[in-house]
């Protein structure tokens, strides 16, 4: 890996301040999942340096909290400044521990920076209220305060603004963090606190324990009565679990969790944008985010269109190694997920769905799967059911608005959803029927660091992201005040 700025490169825990190692000496691999190379030996830590890191967390929330909003902002735009001075460096890293193309995993960088930066302009504009006094001597004032000690646990997917979008809203009104990034891309965390250091963010306010046991590390973010929130985004599963294990401290809770999105193309829509918008909402990161088209419903009357046009554009697509120039598909994190897209294929084909296109892996034993296209599917398949998280797009035949709004809903999940028309009234019936957390209408590209992101049902609860992202890092204090 060749870096302009090697002190980027770290594979030790961030405690208090300080680069350390496990206490016991214990590391753990990381891949390049598209060549399975050793990329670092990272320190596996465990239970007691990350009570050591909620305790430096505490320490320095007793500081950080009076720093000024004016402090806090400029710290934070010296982070974002810093984070965009180098993110070539920032995208050859996370190209190589997540294999996202080289120029998607810039689109991150520069994704995950806008959250510092809008926080750092947030931070100035956390204001609280005065309300009229229910009597005329009584006087009401609201305050908004940081609630403390935050742990965030973020995913292998998007591995740096994952981090951000919980990181810089919790030091803009004044909370420490303690992460816990996922196995597969500690490096790209790394870099972010390197770079965080030389910000001048001081020591304690953001820590960051690795380890292997995410079960381990987890059980003391969620038992240690300093921790005050979780920030999670990763599986429905893991979050019902945290969700759990934070009950008995009554922890604040954002959880961003598993996604089963609908795409759904009406007659009348416009089928080459339809196309794009699928491409662009399902294949983007190799299928690999929460927010990916799980399930593509298209009107009968242009379904075979729809499938062909879509097959042409899928062709186009180069797969390969993210760092190679060109390339649109990179490898799946591991190859327990490509078997697991494997069988949802072969389940599948088996309960009668046809292959229009790919349907296999790049090679033998290759971590690349190619774009594949199923048709002839039903609503008792794996696919229609289950979070696909790769480069699989079922195409579910529907006749009518209701039958579409009906087979879209009908999933535990309500995360992102999408779909495609041009009549007014339809557009405002349908978006409004759907039951989910963001809609996209005509659009496959929904992520922005201005609007709200997050999902309703099992999808969890809480927003990040835009002017209400850092609500859930604040405690409202009401103060009634008597004058004579």
């Amino acid at each position: 890996m060749k870096l302009n700025n090697n002190k980027l490169l770290k594979a030790s825990s961030y405690i208090n301040g300080k680069w350390v190692n496990a206490d016991l000496g214990n590391t753990f691999d990381v891949f390049n999942p598209f060549d399975n190379s050793l990329l670092a030996q990272v320190s596996d830590c465990g239970q007691k340096e990350t009570r050591e890191a909620i305790e430096a967390a505490q320490e320095a929330f007793k500081v950080w909290k009076n720093y000024s909003a004016d402090q806090r902002s400029k710290l934070l735009r010296r982070w974002y400044d810093l984070q965009m001075e180098n993110i070539d460096d920032l995208a050859v890293i996370l190209t190589y521990e997540q294999g996202k193309p080289f120029e998607e995993a810039k689109g991150e960088i520069k994704y995950g920076a806008s959250f510092v930066e809008w926080f750092s302009e947030e931070a100035r504009r956390i204001y609280g209220d005065v309300i009229p006094g229910h009597e005329s001597n009584k006087r009401i004032v609201i305050l908004k305060q940081p609630i403390g000690v935050v742990a965030a646990i973020t995913p292998w997917n998007f591995p740096n603004s994952m981090i951000t979008r919980k990181v810089a809203p919790a030091l803009a009104v004044g909370c420490t963090v303690v992460l816990k990034p996922a196995k597969f891309t500690p490096l790209s965390a790394n870099a972010l606190v390197v770079l965080a250091e030389e910000a001048g963010i001081p020591k304690g306010v953001i820590n960051v324990v690795h380890g292997k046991k995410a079960s381990v590390i987890g059980k003391e973010l969620t038992e240690n009565p300093i921790v005050k929130k979780l920030s999670f985004t990763g599986s429905t599963e893991v979050g019902k679990l945290l969700m759990a294990q934070c009950a008995g401290t009554v922890k604040k809770l954002s959880l961003e969790l598993g996604g089963n999105a609908p795409f759904i193309v009406f007659n009348d829509a416009n089928i080459d944008k339809a196309v794009q918008g699928a491409i662009a909402s399902k294949f983007r990161n190799a299928g690999q985010t929460c927010v990916c088209s799980n399930r593509l419903f298209v009107q009968s009357e242009i379904y075979d269109e729809f499938n062909e046009k879509l097959r042409k554009e899928l062709a186009k697509l180069k797969m390969g190694n993210g760092m190679d120039s060109g390339v649109n598909i990179g490898p799946l994190i591991d190859e327990n997920a490509v078997k697991f897209v494997e069988g949802l294929v072969e389940e599948a084909v088996d309960n009668g769905a046809k292959i229009v296109c790919g349907g296999k892996r790049l090679e033998k034993n290759s971590g690349i799967f190619h774009p594949t296209i199923l048709s002839d599917v039903n609503i008792d398949m794996r696919v229609f059911n289950e979070e696909i998280f790769g480069p699989i797009a079922p195409v579910f035949k529907f006749e009518t608005e209701e039958e579409v709004i009906q087979k879209a809903n009908d999933t535990p999940f309500g995360l992102a959803s999408y779909f495609y028309g041009n009549n007014n009234s339809q557009i405002w019936r349908v978006a409004e029927a759907l039951e989910y957390g963001i809609v996209g209408i005509n659009t496959g590209m929904i992520s922005t660091t201005i609007a709200p992101f997050g999902g309703i049902k099992e999808s969890g609860f809480g927003r990040e992201g835009s002017k209400y992202g850092t609500d859930d890092y604040i405690e409202i204090k009401y103060l009634c005040m008597e004058i004579e």
